[in-house]
C-alpha cells in the first residue's frame, strides 16, 4: 500500500509544471520514500499551486485541522511544501516542485544516501527540449564584465536585482553541499546563494540560511566574481533568488555541459567575442570558463559560441581586454516572464500538464473549498 502512495505522489509531482520524470530503476520512488512518510505523501497531494491556509487543506483532505496544521508545519521544516507566513495571519501553503523546490530545500538535511540518490537522479530531470523552451534559471553577466557601450536591461544586472528587494538571505549552495557529502566538492566557496523577500523568510525560518544586509548581498556578488561563479537567477524579470554556480558541481551547468551546444539550452542574452589582435594566449580565460567554451587555438583562444552562455567570467579574467560581451541579436532573445510564477505556468503549458482551463479550475476549486470551509466555521 505504501509503495502505491509514493507512485501516486510521483505522478502528482510530475504533473506540476517543474515535473518529476520517472526512471526505469524507480529511483524517484526511493527518493520520495526517504523524504516523505506515507501520511505526508497523502497530504501533499491535497495541496495545489494556489496558496491556502491549513483549514482549507484539512477540509479537502477530510482530516482534523490540528492534525493537518501540525503536519504542514513539519513538512515545511522538512522542505516538502512551501509556505508564506505573515504576522498575525494563518500560514499559507502551496505544493512545491521537485526543482526548483524540494531538492533545494534539503539544505542541511541530507545524508550520504539521499545525496547519492539526488546525484544519480538529476541527469534525468533536465529534459533538453523542455529546458530549451522554458528554463527555470537564466544566466546573467557578472557586473564587471558589462561594458558601457552595450545595451543591458535592469533585470540583466545582478546588482539591480538585489537593490530591487528589501530582505535578503544567504544560504549554502545545495549542489556543492551535496558534492561535499559525497566527498567530491570543489574549492569554490559554499555559502553563496541569495534569496529575496518571502523566499528569504522561508530559508531563514527553516534553518537553511541567514538574513544579511543589502551590502552583504552585493558583497556576495563580488565574491562570486572573484571565485569564478556563474550568476543564475530565476528566469523572470523579478528575481526571487540568485544562485552562484560552478560548472563542476551545479546540477544545471553539469548537465548543460554534456550537450555539444549548451548555448541552445541556456537562457542568456549575451555571448563572448574574442579579439585575436589583443590576445597573447595566456589562457587565463580558458581556466575560468565554466562551460568549456574557450578553446586554445594555435597560441590564441577560440570562442565556441555553441557552448558560451554569456556569464562574462572570461571577460574579467583577460588582462589584455581581448574578450568582451556582445548582446545577441533580437531574433535569438528569449521571452522572459515578469514573475517566477508566470515562468512556472508557462513551463507547465509547454510540458502539457497545465493549461488555462486547468488553472482556472484550480482557482475555482480553491475558492469553493474556502467558501465551504468558512461556511462550516
Amino acid at each position: 500500500m505504501s509503495h502505491d502512495i509514493y507512485r501516486r505522489l510521483a505522478r502528482f509531482l510530475d504533473n506540476l509544471p517543474g515535473g518529476f520524470p520517472a526512471t526505469e530503476s524507480g529511483l524517484e520512488i526511493k527518493i520520495l520514500e526517504r523524504l516523505f512518510t506515507p501520511e505526508e505523501a497523502e497530504l501533499a497531494m491535497h495541496l495545489t499551486l494556489i496558496e491556502e491556509p491549513p483549514r482549507v487543506i484539512a477540509r479537502r483532505a477530510n482530516k482534523p485541522l490540528d492534525e493537518v496544521a501540525e503536519a504542514l508545519d513539519r513538512m515545511e521544516r522538512k522542505g516538502l511544501v512551501y509556505a508564506r507566513h505573515k504576522d498575525g495571519k494563518e500560514p499559507m501553503y502551496t505544493a512545491t516542485h521537485f526543482i526548483v523546490g524540494i531538492y533545494e530545500f534539503q539544505l542541511n538535511k541530507m545524508d550520504r544516501e539521499i545525496a547519492g540518490y539526488f546525484e544519480e537522479y538529476l541527469p534525468y530531470y533536465l529534459q533538453p527540449q523542455v529546458w530549451k523552451q522554458a528554463p527555470q534559471l537564466r544566466t546573467i553577466p557578472i557586473g564587471e564584465s558589462i561594458s558601457s557601450d552595450i545595451e543591458v536591461m535592469g533585470y540583466e544586472r545582478a546588482e539591480e536585482l538585489v537593490r530591487a528587494n528589501a530582505r535578503f538571505a544567504l544560504a549554502p549552495c545545495i549542489c556543492r553541499q551535496e558534492k561535499e557529502i559525497l566527498g567530491e566538492r570543489c574549492d569554490k566557496p559554499l555559502e553563496t546563494c541569495l534569496s529575496f523577500g518571502s523566499g528569504a523568510d522561508f530559508y531563514v525560518r527553516n534553518g537553511m540560511g541567514r538574513y544579511i544586509t543589502q551590502e552583504e548581498a552585493l558583497a556576495t556578488l563580488r565574491l562570486a566574481e572573484e571565485a569564478g561563479l556563474v550568476l543564475q537567477p530565476a528566469a523572470a524579470k523579478e528575481a526571487t533568488f540568485i544562485c552562484c554556480c560552478c560548472g563542476c558541481c551545479c546540477g544545471v551547468l553539469v548537465n548543460l555541459k554534456r550537450y555539444t551546444m549548451p548555448a541552445e539550452l541556456a537562457h542568456t542574452a549575451f555571448c563572448a567575442v574574442h579579439d585575436g589582435d589583443l590576445c597573447d594566449g595566456c589562457e587565463l580565460c580558458v581556466d575560468r570558463c565554466q562551460m568549456d567554451a574557450l578553446i586554445p587555438d594555435d597560441g590564441l583562444v577560440h570562442v565556441d559560441l555553441n557552448r558560451c552562455i554569456g556569464c562574462g567570467l572570461c571577460v574579467t579574467a583577460c588582462p589584455n581586454e581581448a574578450i568582451s560581451l556582445m548582446r545577441k541579436p533580437e531574433s535569438e532573445q528569449r521571452y522572459l516572464p515578469r514573475t517566477f510564477t508566470e515562468t512556472n505556468v508557462r513551463l507547465g503549458k509547454i510540458r502539457g500538464v497545465l493549461n488555462n482551463r486547468k488553472l482556472a479550475g484550480m482557482i475555482l476549486r480553491s475558492k469553493w473549498d474556502r467558501a465551504l470551509t468558512a461556511k462550516r466555521d
